[in-house]
């Protein structure tokens, strides 16, 4: 049976990740409130994000902002969204 737990993002129980995505303190707050359906969602999303809007992850500024982004993400805020973009219909 997988492990599993109950994601800040999606408010119930959903599969958890097999590992940290980041070492230290916010790493393992990750791994033990967010699913790796919203991890997964997130790198998508991270990485439309970086490629939209140019992000060099070498200035600290850029960093940041998607650190805020993530957060929001994560806690149901509203969050930074790519121009144009519509996602496919499910």
């Amino acid at each position: 049976m997988s492990n599993t737990v109950f994601c800040r993002k999606y408010q119930q129980e959903l599969e958890a990740l097999t590992r940290a995505p980041y070492p230290g303190p916010k790493g393992q707050d990750i791994l033990k409130n967010i699913s790796a359906k919203a991890w997964g969602e997130w790198t998508q999303h991270q990485t439309m994000l970086i490629n939209e809007k140019q992000l060099s992850m070498m200035d600290p500024e850029a960093r940041k902002f998607l650190q805020a982004q993530q957060e929001k993400f994560f806690d149901g805020s509203d969050f930074e969204q790519v121009e144009g973009y519509v996602p496919p219909e499910k």
